[in-house]
């Protein structure tokens, strides 16, 4: 189904109303914006065998993942909404008035800052996209969504907007507090990001999408934040206490890694570091021999397959490079081989190109001469979603500059396991320092996630009967408080 792109005009006219809604919908309660999430996960669920189907044309995923990404995306919004009644992401903060001392009743919370665009996502059709975890984190904030579609499957989610359309009139709340609009073009998500209305904008994708628009929004008069998450090629370092005990379950973890989706996950391991040895030999030769018996998958999109073969081609093509492993099976269209790859410590700090991701099941190993060279590949290494030690307690005794460096490029420190895989719960950390997302200080997964779409705004010396619900003396939302320095659910 072809759609076409919204004309400026039409951008214009969903922003003013999307600004409209915001008037009301930002004065709606905790329990109403909750109410509206668990609806739209109703919804979700109703549209059934079609949904499921037209997704699994569009992006080539098999129908397993996509019933299982469904429910994900389900228990996201409900997640959210649990998370949006209790309130802990208000953070209020209440200091009472010290009259001989001259200081004033001081009441903080965490208020929504307005529009949000959000850009689905091209490899997770349900849980990184329309209904994703920006949209539902967005709207539990108070904040209106306008989301643009991912072109490689447009139809499904026009079939997910039309079901967040039905949860908003069956909740009886404003139809501006969500749009849907297709731009398969710049020119759309320029505008998007640049209306004087938008407030934020929420993305997950490339590093060149992502950038673009970080840029365009701090070009306006009034710049705006961008939550962008931009990939990342997930280290793993291996430390020789480990590989000298684990070598071969360890290959096999890396492995399953790799080619979990056809490499397609923004947390795949696209580089593995280890210090030369037999150990580090016998590692590289297990998942060379699980490589070369892989079976190429049918990558999401042809875009995705043209952009990973020319990435994999250039990377393979560089002097200091040698090939470990291909899967023995030749790909048919739109197919991504698995790849395994090696080189130097000293090939990595020379050539750039080996620092970059390549999207998809492929993965470079490279050889440390001692610990020395392993943290000074940690040290070129730029920001990641994650970073994940294989080590025995022992290893991170002797290795505390490779363990310190490790930690301070990531958001996500692993131990003894893998990268891909992100659990929606208060203490996931998804997003990582430049380039990994534009503010390392946030999270896209998780009920944090909701405060990209506030700012605090302080009361002073306001009567109790004019202050919102989350600030008064009798607390009749029944939140959790710190009240003069301490944490209480109690009155004033």
């Amino acid at each position: 189904m072809k759609f076409q792109d919204a004309t400026s005009a039409e951008i214009d006219s969903i922003m003013n109303a999307a600004w409209q809604a915001f008037m009301m919908y930002r004065q709606t309660t905790l329990q109403q914006r909750a109410n509206l999430m668990r609806q739209i996960a109703k919804e979700m669920e109703a549209a059934g065998d079609e949904l499921i189907q037209t997704a699994m044309r569009e992006t080539n995923l098999p129908e397993a993942r996509l019933r299982n990404e469904r429910a994900r995306t389900m228990f996201q919004l409900t997640s959210y909404a649990d998370a949006c009644e209790a309130g802990h992401w208000l953070e209020v903060r209440i200091d009472t008035a010290v009259p001989d001392k001259g200081d004033p009743d001081l009441r903080k919370w965490q208020v929504p800052i307005g529009p949000v665009v959000v850009f689905g996502a091209s490899n997770f059709p349900f849980a990184y996209s329309t209904a994703g975890g920006d949209t539902a984190s967005a709207l539990a904030a108070g904040c209106p969504v306008i989301v643009k579609a991912h072109p490689a499957h447009a139809e499904t989610s026009e079939i997910v907007a039309k079901a967040i359309a039905r949860a908003i009139a069956k909740e009886k709340l404003p139809a501006g507090v969500f749009a849907h609009v297709h731009g398969a073009g710049f020119e759309t998500g320029k505008a998007l990001v640049t209306h004087p209305h938008t407030r934020a904008v929420g993305f997950t994708g490339s590093y060149g999408g992502g950038k673009a628009l970080f840029d365009w929004a701090n070009q306006r008069k009034q710049p705006i934040p961008v939550f962008a998450e931009m990939g990342s090629i997930n280290p793993i370092f291996l430390l020789p206490g480990k590989l000298a005990v684990s070598a071969k379950e360890v290959a096999a973890q890396c492995f399953g890694s790799i080619t979990l989706g056809v490499g397609q996950f923004c947390t795949n391991p696209g580089l593995i570091v280890g210090i030369e040895g037999k150990d580090l030999d016998l590692f590289i030769e297990e998942l060379g021999t699980a490589i070369s018996k892989a079976v190429p998958g049918t990558m999401l999109h042809p875009g995705i397959a043209k952009a990973y073969t020319e990435k994999r081609a250039a990377a393979l093509a560089g002097a200091d490079v040698a090939t470990v492993a291909v899967a023995g099976t030749e790909p048919q269209v739109n197919q991504g081989r698995p790849t395994v790859a090696s080189a130097t410590a000293e090939a990595f700090f020379r050539n750039p190109l080996l620092h970059q991701e390549v999207f998809g099941p492929y993965s470079l190993v490279i050889q440390c001469k001692n610990k020395g060279d392993m943290l000074g590949v940690v040290r070129h290494l730029e920001g990641q979603l994650t970073t994940s030690l294989m080590a025995t307690d022992q290893d991170i005794a002797d290795h505390p500059e490779v363990v310190a460096a490790a930690q301070d490029i990531c958001g996500r420190f692993i131990l003894n396991g893998v990268p891909t895989g992100v659990r929606v719960a208060l203490s996931m950390q998804h997003g990582g320092p430049f380039p990994a997302t534009t503010d390392s200080r946030f999270t896209s997964v998780g009920a944090d996630g909701i405060k990209r779409w506030v700012r605090p705004l302080s009361y002073q010396g306001w009567p109790d009967a004019l202050l919102p619900d989350a600030l008064k003396n009798g607390n009749p939302l029944h939140l959790w408080r710190t009240i003069n320095d301490k944490l209480t659910n109690d009155l004033i």
